[in-house]
C-alpha cells in the first residue's frame, strides 16, 4: 500500500496550517514505507549568516513523516508527533533540501520514522532527524 505524489500533495494542502504550508513543501517521490519532500530554497527561512533556519529543516522533518506514514498505511488519518529529536551537521546556503523520511517501524499504534536532509545535489547530510508518531484511538 502506498500513496502517489499526488495524493502526497493533497495530503500536506488539506492537513496542515497555513504556516507550515508557506515552507512550500513538495513530494518528490512516495514508496511503501518512504517519501521524499523538497523545501526550497528561500531567503526568509534564512537565520543570521545566511543558514536555513533550524525550525524550517524540524518542521519539514516533521511534516515529511506524515507524509511517508501516510504511505506505509496506505493514505491519510489522525496521528501526532510524539517524539522528534534533530541533529544539525552542517549549514544549507542558496540550496533546496531533499527532505527523506523513511518509516522504520509501523505498529497499531505508534510509527518510528528516520528523516535524513540534505542539500540538493550534496550526499552529505545538513541534518538528521527521528521522529515517532502515535496513532489515536
Amino acid at each position: 500500500m502506498t500513496i502517489s505524489t499526488a495524493d502526497a500533495d493533497t495530503i500536506l494542502a488539506d492537513n496542515f496550517a497555513p504556516w507550515v504550508q508557506a515552507l512550500k513543501l513538495s513530494v518528490t517521490e512516495t514508496g511503501d514505507r518512504h517519501a521524499v519532500l523538497r523545501l526550497p530554497w528561500s531567503d526568509e527561512l534564512a537565520r543570521e549568516g545566511g543558514g536555513l533556519s533550524g525550525q524550517a529543516l524540524m518542521a519539514a522533518a516533521d511534516t515529511a513523516t506524515v507524509v511517508a506514514v501516510s504511505a506505509a498505511r496506505g493514505g491519510f488519518g489522525p496521528m501526532t508527533t510524539i517524539q522528534q529529536s534533530t541533529t544539525f551537521q552542517r549549514a544549507v546556503v542558496g540550496a533546496d533540501v531533499l527532505v527523506t523520511a523513511r518509516v522504520t517501524k509501523l505498529g497499531r499504534r505508534l510509527a518510528f520514522v528516520d528523516v535524513t536532509m540534505a542539500a540538493e545535489g550534496e550526499e552529505e547530510p545538513a541534518a538528521h532527524a527521528t521522529t515517532v508518531y502515535a496513532f489515536p484511538g
